[in-house]
């Protein structure tokens, strides 16, 4: 079997002593936290899916306003690029080692996205961009951590907790789309969402074809 190899390590914002680390076992690249595999380039179909549920809820919208929270390998963002035409998406990373591994060691997984002319990538806490916005979204696609049960970073529970969940909701136009990935299912998370105002649906997918990992992905819509 080849082994894994340890390529780079950076970082977690806000986070003595939190890290994430890059592998690569031939072509396949992983990054982990600790022992928990926060992605891998093998399994992007739930992060797809999280784009595409999204997108479609919005209909025939002319060039809709998108913000991704979390870059990971670029597949939510290859996922909207595919459903948006001309409409620009940003992308909100907060670890900057990310986005260089993405045009540097990984950029063979991201096939060229990032240089699009309608992605815009800002490293930035994708919280800040959602508390300072005011009916600017058409969607919001949030890939942060593991999901509303958080791994690397504790303050990620602030886009997920009833104020987050209300700034998300004041940061999207009438009829505009929340949608948020997970590793697994949360009956909180939902409740939290439905209080906040949101008609939701929670949708499992699979991490990659018909036996990988059951995900869920929440599509919450902000009534028109």
């Amino acid at each position: 079997m080849i082994p894994w190899v340890h390529l780079a390590s950076a970082a977690v914002p806000g986070e003595p002593g939190t890290e994430l680390r890059l592998k690569r076992r031939g072509a396949e690249f992983s990054i982990m936290l600790g022992t928990n595999e926060l992605m891998n380039s093998r399994m992007g179909g739930s992060e797809e899916a999280l784009a595409r549920l999204a997108l479609a809820r919005l209909g025939d919208r002319p060039e809709p306003a998108v913000l991704i929270g979390g870059l990971g390998m670029g597949f939510t963002l290859r996922a909207a690029l595919a459903e948006l035409g001309p409409a620009g998406v940003t992308v909100a990373e907060l670890v900057p080692a990310v986005v260089a591994w993405a045009h540097g060691p990984m950029a063979e997984v991201f096939q060229g996205c990032l240089d699009d002319p309608r992605v815009r990538v800002e490293e930035t806490d994708v919280c800040l961009l959602i508390r300072a916005a005011e009916s600017a979204w058409d969607a919001i696609l949030l890939d942060v951590d593991n999901g509303p049960e958080g791994l690397s970073r504790r303050s990620n529970d602030a886009l997920y907790d009833a104020a987050g969940l209300a700034a998300a909701f004041r940061a999207l136009r009438p009829g505009g789309v929340l949608s948020v990935w997970s590793s697994g299912p949360d009956a909180g998370f939902t409740r939290r969402l439905r209080r906040a105002g949101f008609e939701v649906t929670e949708e499992k997918v699979r991490a990659s074809g018909k036996r990988g990992a059951r995900h869920v992905v929440w599509v919450a819509v902000r009534p028109a």
